[in-house]
Order: structure tokens, then C-alpha cells, then sequence
């Protein structure tokens, strides 16, 4: 999918990190919530609260899940899964540009 259409937009960004990680939030007409953003290089340690989906759309980054030693790599049209109530850290090498799909 390379938009999304009929959706309402939260026009505040969500900043993170000193601006490294900007995001706007998407809702769609079924009421689901959706984030679109850019990370920075940097290598940053994210919290959730409910299950995530992060779709890469363009970029390169490491992902390390809690609890695990090893870290994978994403590019443009991979995906990740992130539990709820969990953390992971993002090492990202090239601007990355996502959707993070929740629950």
C-alpha cells in the first residue's frame, strides 16, 4: 500500500530523542492508529505498550528485541514485530523512513 487514503491526521508531530525520530499519527476511518515517520542515524532504545509492526519503507537499520543478544537488519520493504509491554533497540545506519502498525 503506498498511501493511505480518507484518514484523519493528528497535525502535532510526535518528536522524540531530540528530534531524531519524527512522527505523525494516522488515524483510519475504522478508528485504527497508525504512526508515519523518520529515525535519524542513531542508535536509540524504544518502550512499548501494546504490540507493534514496524513496516521500513526505506533505510537500513538493526533491531535487537528485549531479552535477545543478536540484533537483525531491516531495509526498505522488510518488517519487524515488537511485543507489548516490551523495548528494542534501533541502530539505523541510513534515514529510516516507517509505519508503525500497533496492536
Amino acid at each position: 500500500m503506498e498511501q493511505f487514503d480518507n484518514v484523519s491526521v493528528v497535525k502535532r508531530a510526535n518528536v522524540y530523542f531530540d528530534g531524531k525520530c519524527v512522527s505523525h499519527t494516522v488515524i483510519l476511518p475504522d478508528g485504527t492508529r497508525k504512526s508515519v515517520g523518520v529515525i535519524l542515524p542513531a542508535k536509540l532504545l524504544f518502550s512499548t505498550g501494546a504490540p507493534e509492526i514496524m513496516e521500513v519503507l526505506a533505510g537500513e537499520c538493526k533491531v535487537t528485541l528485549a531479552g535477545e543478544q543478536a540484533g537483525s537488519t531491516y531495509k526498505g520493504g522488510d518488517s519487524f514485530k515488537v511485543p507489548g509491554e516490551s523495548s528494542f533497540q534501533i541502530e539505523v545506519t541510513d534515514t529510516l523512513h516507517y509505519v508503525c502498525h500497533y496492536g
